[in-house]
């Protein structure tokens, strides 16, 4: 590649760009008030991260069931990118970043395994216990309810098309 192409040439498009959709679909289903109001998980920086982990453990679930790799890293890059712009709104230096990245992904790695297995075991009550240890609920909260909430989610996703997923068009039903 030139000098000249490198300068002035057009960038190559961002693969994720076209997966933007399904992650901002992702938040915004996250962001539900029927989770805060209803099933009562906690409205604060703890609950509403565990909703985001939960909801794209269920898309990446269905990804993978499809074996769809390379979206599904994408969009892990997605949910990357927005957590580390979140932290450096909260303030985070560029020294710790590293390290909270890493342990936000570690949150995610553990809440997909156990939504993963709850899931294989077809069990409203394995998902439920599995909700209840992930999720953080403020009082009088609603672990039945949110395992309700994915399963009903799960079993939409599970019979999504492709396109659709990818258009964000799922999670309306509720």
């Amino acid at each position: 590649m030139s000098l000249f192409t490198r300068l002035f040439g057009s960038k190559p498009a961002d693969p994720r760009e076209e997966l933007r959709v399904l992650w901002l679909r992702v938040v915004a289903l996250a962001r539900e008030p029927a989770w805060y109001a209803d099933c009562h998980v906690a409205d604060t920086v703890s609950g509403r991260f565990d909703m985001i982990c939960v909801v794209l453990s269920l898309v990446l679930l269905r990804m993978e069931a499809r074996d769809l790799r390379t979206q599904s890293a994408l969009v892990t890059e997605l949910f990357v990118e927005d957590m580390e712009g979140q932290l450096r709104e909260f303030g985070v230096n560029d020294v710790v970043v590293g390290k909270r990245m890493g342990g936000l992904m570690s949150a995610l790695g553990g809440r997909l395994g156990a939504i993963r297995m709850a899931l294989a075991a077809d069990d409203l009550v394995e998902l439920t216990g599995a909700v209840e240890r992930n999720v953080t609920f403020a009082d009088a909260g609603s672990p039945l309810g949110v395992a309700e909430r994915l399963l009903a989610l799960h079993r939409e996703l599970t019979d999504l098309g492709d396109e659709a997923l990818f258009a964000g068009r799922f999670g309306d039903a509720r």
